[in-house]
């Protein structure tokens, strides 16, 4: 008797599969469906799955290896995601889509088939009130082709409404962890009285342990998350957490595995399970200050191109960590036709829109990469540079512009590198590199009269909040914050390491960077933190936290400064932060630490020392 027909004869079911059953899998469409070269060829997975012999894999062989996590919230649906993998899914996750040789040539990597056998799996959501009642539900399948990752919509939803799922090894009791997400406002909505957004960027995993995720999670003030880039990092650093693989990611199954581990941090995994995430990237899920053309570490020359010891070319890379970024965060693509694309917007009731750039990788002219830094410096103003290419520039004016014709009250733009107008900023890593790109953002903002403009930012691993000033172009008052535009809010990293390794030499920094900047009023670089973005139609308000230490996982969580913007003024409201902020330099106010902190599990207060805040 053959293993088929014992199974059978088990109760065990076999499922009649059709191109039409992997549909459901949006991940089958990264990055791009109408692309056969760029996507994975349905029909080809559909015939391989029908050969003769082939056995699914039996529900004890399964496991949901990654949790689970939702994203890209609309009115009326949500992408859900999981992971679904055999014990043996690590040798069986680098294929082509014709499932024959890997992607890659490279000597220590063994060549290994696509498994033959889908995995399906049951999802299912619910109100938390009413777990009797499914308000969606539906039926998709995973492959190695494509990680075992399992990314579906479900539709059909209330706006602004929590919602539970769950996704279960189809036949059997095997279920993911239950998931906590939620839908936004209607777009014309206009009795919402406030939303929430827990702003993260920058994990890095050997850094340290991700416990400003988990903080997050416990206290669960938020509606959504929002993480502007570097959620992955590409080195191959080693120490206390080392990276998986121990070298720089190139190759598909690089990145996949360093999604992977990623995955596998405990406050990441909290906060992926019980929040609806907005994600864009930075330069590091691709490479180190990346552009259209290269990045730090290699550029299309034959000399680049083998520096690793094997070939691989720029725009393979590009392509192997797109699609891996596509395939493990839970992430809508909203032009199939243009796989590079993760710029989008979220219309969130008649209170907020939402704006989503790419600033690193979409069409980015070229940039700082350590040797050709002076001339970056020298041509830093050119009309033609841009930080995100025309057709993307064009699309956020028209974004911006459309967003106050309909009356929306904020428009919060999520970003990467720093947009304020700091001296000396015509480096690589901000938009002073490309002074006309900002110049052409300002203007659209000031002649068209476009107010309550917030603009969030990671990347510098460091706290700045400043009013957003066209310095040389209009007139400001720091003291007022009159002739502004609006305000820039530019948070700290979850763990990748700062430039300043004591209080006190954050203080003196700060100091140094406020004296020397009109605009900037709040500078702090010793904590690892995030911080929480309150939208209301009066005012915005934003609070700043830091955790004491990285160096073990802890529930610490100490807040660092307040800071309110009032509807229609365009500027931080004065005093700026109450005129008293825990650490770092404030401009026209005091520093007073009292190291208060949250115990976020225990829900306690306590005095907690400073602890030694990287791995020793």
């Amino acid at each position: 008797m053959t293993l088929k027909a014992a199974l059978a004869l088990s109760g065990f079911m076999f499922l009649e599969l059709t191109s039409a059953s992997f549909s459901g899998n949006l991940n089958y469409d990264s990055p791009s469906k109408r692309h056969d070269h760029l996507g994975i060829d349905i029909d080809v997975v559909s015939r391989r799955t029908l050969k003769r012999g082939s056995v699914p894999f039996l529900p004890s062989q399964l496991n949901f290896t990654h949790g689970v996590a939702s994203g890209d919230p609309y009115p009326d649906s949500v992408i859900l995601w999981t992971r679904i993998a055999p014990s043996d899914a690590s040798d069986k996750s680098n294929t082509t889509v014709e499932g024959t040789v890997p992607l890659y040539s490279h000597e220590t990597e063994k060549y290994i088939k696509a498994d033959a056998n889908p995995i399906c799996a049951e999802w299912k959501v619910w109100e938390p009130r009413d777990k009797g009642t499914m308000v969606a539900e539906g039926t998709a399948y995973t492959t190695s082709d494509i990680d075992f990752t399992l990314k579906v919509e479900a539709k059909s939803l209330k706006p602004f409404t929590l919602y539970n799922y769950q996704f279960t090894v189809c036949g059997s009791g095997k279920s993911s962890p239950v998931g906590k997400t939620k839908t936004s406002p209607s777009v014309d909505d206009d009795t919402v009285k406030e939303i929430k957004m827990a702003v993260f960027s920058c994990s890095n995993y050997p850094g340290g342990h991700f416990n400003a995720m988990g903080n997050a999670a416990r206290k669960d003030e938020h509606d959504f998350v929002i993480h502007l880039g570097d959620y992955i990092y590409e080195g191959g650093r080693q120490g206390k957490r080392p990276h998986n693989p121990p070298r720089t990611a190139l190759t598909l199954w690089d990145y996949r595995t360093r999604h992977g581990q990623y995955r596998t941090d405990p406050d990441l995994l909290l906060l992926a399970q019980n929040s609806a995430w907005i994600t864009t990237w930075d330069d590091h899920e691709v490479s180190d200050n990346g552009w259209r053309d290269g990045s730090s570490s290699m550029n299309n020359t034959e000399q680049s191109f083998r520096n690793y010891g094997f070939g691989v070319s720029v725009d393979q890379r590009k392509m192997n960590a797109v699609r891996a970024y596509f395939e493990w965060m839970p992430i809508r693509q909203v032009e199939l036709d243009d796989n590079l694309r993760i710029w989008r917007s979220f219309k969130m009731g008649k209170l907020l829109d939402l704006v989503m750039l790419d600033t690193r990788n979409y069409d980015r002219s070229i940039t700082g990469v350590g040797w050709n830094d002076a001339y970056i410096k020298e041509i830093h103003n050119d009309a033609s540079r841009s930080l995100m290419g025309s057709r993307q520039e064009n699309w956020f004016y028209r974004t911006l512009s459309e967003s106050a014709k309909r009356g929306a009250t904020w428009r919060i733009v999520g970003n990467q590198v720093l947009f304020s107008q700091f001296v000396d900023d015509g480096g690589g890593d901000s938009w002073g590199a490309y002074a006309a790109n900002r110049n052409r953002t300002f203007q659209h903002l000031y002649d068209n009269k476009i107010n309550n403009n917030v603009f969030l930012t990671g990347d510098t691993h460091r706290n700045w909040v400043s009013d957003l000033a066209w310095q040389g172009a209009k007139k400001y008052d720091p003291a007022t914050g009159q002739g502004a535009v609006g305000v820039e809010l530019a948070g700290t990293a979850i763990s990748s390491s700062s430039p300043r390794r004591s209080l006190e030499s954050s203080f003196i920094r700060g100091k140094h960077l406020i004296q020397a900047n009109a605009q900037l009023q709040w500078q702090e670089s010793y904590y690892r933190g995030y911080f929480l973005l309150s939208a209301r139609k009066d005012k915005l308000d934003a609070k700043f936290y830091g955790t004491p230490s990285i160096a073990t996982r802890n529930s610490w969580d100490l807040p660092l400064a307040n800071f309110t913007v009032i509807a229609g003024e365009n500027h931080l409201a004065r005093p700026v932060a109450g005129g008293k902020v825990e650490t770092g330099y404030l401009r026209s106010g005091k520093t007073v630490s009292t190291n208060v902190t949250l115990d976020t599990s225990a829900k306690t207060w306590k005095v907690v020392g400073i602890e030694n805040m990287y791995f020793s």
